[in-house]
């Protein structure tokens, strides 16, 4: 033995010789909890021989495990170079170069899932990059090795592994819990989709260099791994839209949504590193129940933003670009299969174009759902039960919506807060949007004009008239640009409507 080079909640890590084979390797003490617990060393004993199995260039290897009358002591390889936690330290990593250090990542981890062995504790202290470039993933399975069976269940099950083996060790409990799985957080069984989520975390983090989760204490770490959404906001503005995509999915909260394998990210990082322009589909894997209505949804959000695309072309807003149009599936849980995909009631798609808000049933009393573009959660909107034909305000910061049996058009912000009243009709609502005048113009069913209304609540007041044996006016939506507002007009001989417009 040589020279201590490393402590950590598994034991003391030191530089040592081995002179059978004339090699320098690292021996890591385990704490005394093992030798002082015959069950748990023996546990551990088999399962360090699965471990030492895996055979990867991107994996520190295990070369055996050593004891002595009072010691137990794992050789592994000895690997120079600075962890990832070192780099990320410093500052964000050059794209080019975190994309290479996190594919090599993905090829670790693809090894090690193929042979049914998770990490559990993948975090930048747990990653080396040697001067050449080559990318190390250390400590691969010894979370799950080391967990004390404290719960009557086996170790297999455990997913509070990291916070029991490194119990002593505050900084080293703190900064894993900070790249723990949301259901490894709470206590559920875990597997190699939690390193998915660990994988998503580290990239992030190379990326931004800022860390995503981690809290002045353990409890806030894992307070914000399940509530924070991680900031995307923050990833350099050049990166490919695959990379940010492997992002969202890998930082999915349910791990049914999650990305479900390591050969994926590797595909698309290696992908996004030959081809930065690339994009990815979204396809949903296992076909369900109600499929079609997914796909009839994409396609009438794909209308709307074209729609709105045209609008902004004829003002000479927007310049001609590729990124302009977005394609994407909206995959729904089934208790939301009941969505109407071709009423335009249905939904409606914030100004930025970032989120969708949909109605799935208002006659079952179903709320208001949202859905930002950059998350596969589905969250329901509180107080907006029996919500249809929602609508943002210009700023995307509240939503209109209209409760028939409440014969109410009502706001909601985004940010929470109970809804508000904005005005009352006796009859079904037939459109609304919202004005950059801050005002909200609307048809219902019993007036053939349009309404309109401050946002925050007053009379309405009539801006177009019609009379009812002539049909009536419906649909208002102001343009992105200038003072004019489109609507339809449909006659009572039944002719198709027409679209008309008039000043705001």
């Amino acid at each position: 033995v040589s020279a201590k080079i490393g402590e950590g909640g598994m034991g003391e890590v030191y530089q040592a010789r081995d002179t059978t084979l004339d090699r320098d390797v690292a021996l890591k003490v385990l704490p005394e909890a093992f030798t002082a617990d015959p069950d748990r060393l023996a546990r551990f004993q088999r399962e360090a021989k699965v471990l030492a199995s895996l055979n990867h260039p991107n994996i520190g290897a295990i070369h055996g495990l050593e004891s002595t009358e009072d010691t137990q002591a794992l050789v592994l390889e000895l690997i120079e170079g600075p962890t990832l936690a070192d780099r990320i330290a410093q500052g964000p990593i050059p794209v080019d170069e975190a994309l290479a250090i996190a594919k090599q990542i993905a090829e670790a981890l693809e090894a090690a899932h193929e042979q049914g062995i998770v990490h559990r504790d993948l975090k930048p202290a747990n990653v080396k990059v040697k001067a050449d470039g080559t990318v190390k993933v250390l400590d691969f399975g010894l979370a799950k090795a080391a967990a004390s069976d404290t719960s009557g269940g086996s170790a297999t099950t455990s997913a509070t592994i990291s916070l029991t083996a490194s119990a002593t060790q505050m900084g080293m409990v703190i900064g894993t819990a900070a790249y723990m799985a949301p259901e490894q957080a709470k206590g559920q069984v875990v597997d190699h989709r939690a390193d998915l989520w660990a994988f998503g975390v580290v990239l992030l983090e190379m990326l931004t260099g800022q860390q995503v989760f981690r809290g002045p204490t353990v409890s806030e770490s894992l307070a914000r791994v399940l509530e924070r959404r991680p900031d995307l906001d923050a990833l350099p503005s050049d990166l490919s839209p695959m990379v940010r995509r492997l992002l969202r999915r890998c930082l999915t909260k349910d791990r049914r949504g999650r990305l479900q394998h390591a050969g994926d990210a590797r595909v698309d990082l290696a992908e996004a590193v030959t081809n930065p322009g690339a994009d990815a589909i979204v396809v949903t894997e296992t076909p369900r129940p109600g499929r079609h209505r997914v796909w009839q949804m994409s396609a009438l959000i794909v209308i709307a933003a074209t729609t709105a695309y045209v609008a902004g072309r004829w003002t000479g807003d927007l310049e001609s670009s590729a990124n302009e149009f977005r394609r994407f599936a909206l995959p729904l849980e089934l208790e939301q299969r009941n969505f109407r995909a071709g009423s335009s009631r249905s939904f409606g798609i914030s100004p930025a174009g970032d989120v969708v808000v949909f109605a799935v049933d208002p006659n079952r009393g179903d709320p208001l759902y949202r859905r930002d573009l950059d998350s596969v959660d589905t969250v329901a909107i509180p107080g907006t039960e029996r919500g249809e034909a929602p609508f943002f305000s210009p700023d995307g910061r509240w939503v209109g919506f209209y409760v028939t049996t409440e014969a109410t058009l009502k706001r909601v912000s985004l940010s929470g807060g109970e809804p508000e009243p904005v005005a009352r009709s006796s009859s079904n609502l037939l459109g609304a949007s919202w004005g950059p005048d801050d005002r909200v113009v609307f048809a219902t069913g019993n007036t053939p004009g349009l309404m309109r209304v401050p946002a925050s609540g007053g009379v309405p007041e009539p801006i177009t008239t019609m009379a009812d044996s002539q049909g009536r006016h419906g649909y208002p939506h102001h343009l992105p640009v200038g003072n004019r507002l489109l609507f339809t007009i449909d006659d009572v001989a039944g002719d198709l409507p027409m679209i008309a417009a008039v000043s705001a």
